[in-house]
């Protein structure tokens, strides 16, 4: 089963605790996880479903591609980490 979490930067906002979820992709696993915390999805997500551009999301490691409909597919066992992304020099 897929775990998703958040940097402690984003749970100083918002809470999002670590959490197993359900999911074949990006998308459904967090859909998942707002039905627990749907404040956290207005930070996460845009009012069109897509990741804001200040969010990034990583599947094992790796960034996800697909930003605007979260159809990355997720391994049984995979890790998701959801930060803010940083910009600037």
């Amino acid at each position: 089963m897929p775990v998703i979490s958040f940097t402690a930067n984003l749970q100083r906002h918002v809470k999002c605790p670590t959490m197993n979820v359900e999911g074949q992709t990006v998308g459904e696993a967090l859909q998942q996880f707002f039905t627990s915390y749907p404040l956290a999805q207005g930070y996460i997500l845009t009012e069109q479903g897509t990741l804001r551009p200040h969010m990034v999301i990583f599947v094992n490691g790796q960034p996800i591609q697909d930003r605007t409909h979260l159809t990355d597919a997720l391994p049984h066992q995979a890790e998701i980490h959801v930060m803010q992304a940083l910009s600037g020099g």
